[in-house]
């Protein structure tokens, strides 16, 4: 009699790959692993090929054994897959020492670090809106343009006296009180002008 069969861990759309005795520390290799995070398999990849750091490449490697796990054994799309999470762990770590004066030894440590990597497919409808919010959507920015327009017609209606207010001072500094009446003349005759038509 075998025991029974563990229960998957992860939802139907996910796969997972670890890799572990990665001869690096768990922060050095954290920070790859933030370089991958959230992004789609093909740019992950990508970073990872042209990526300066020395584990980059065992990195590469485990993102290439999720793909293949999501595609072979749960029947995901590849070219909709994302690197959902990246976690690093700690693995074993060697002691070496090394001899300094006096006959006394100091300890090397040589951390091992594990990374899981789990890729997820992308949800259609994650991405693109259903009918009714796409249908509220507009009324919303409709409404939004609306008051917009509203609060720039006063604005400007605040703003049109205290221009012309301006220009008559400025017109009373620069010459007579004669000069600066003219501009007040010109607005009545103006007015005059279209409550006749």
């Amino acid at each position: 009699m075998g025991k029974a069969k563990r229960e998957r861990s992860l939802t139907d759309s996910e796969a997972m790959a670890v890799t572990r005795n990665l001869r690096v520390s768990p922060r050095k290799l954290n920070l790859v692993a933030e370089l991958i995070r959230g992004k789609k398999v093909d740019n992950a990849m990508a970073d990872l090929e042209f990526s300066r750091k020395r584990i980059a490449k065992d990195v590469r490697k485990c993102v290439m054994s999720a793909v293949a796990n999501a595609e072979n054994n749960h029947g995901l799309d590849v070219n909709e897959l994302v690197v959902a999470e990246a976690h690093v762990g700690k693995n074993l770590v060697m002691k070496r020492f090394h001899a300094r004066g006096r006959g006394r030894a100091s300890s090397i440590m040589k951390p091992f670090s594990q990374i899981t990597v789990i890729v997820r497919e992308k949800e259609e409808a994650a991405a693109q809106p259903t009918g009714k919010k796409a249908a509220t959507k507009p009324g919303k920015a409709a409404n939004l343009e609306k008051g917009g327009k509203e609060k720039k017609a006063a604005k400007s209606a605040k703003a049109a006296p205290t221009t012309k207010t301006a220009k008559a001072a400025t017109l009373a500094r620069a010459g007579s009180g004669e000069k600066a009446a003219a501009p007040e003349k010109t607005a009545k005759a103006k007015k005059a002008a279209k409550e006749t038509e």
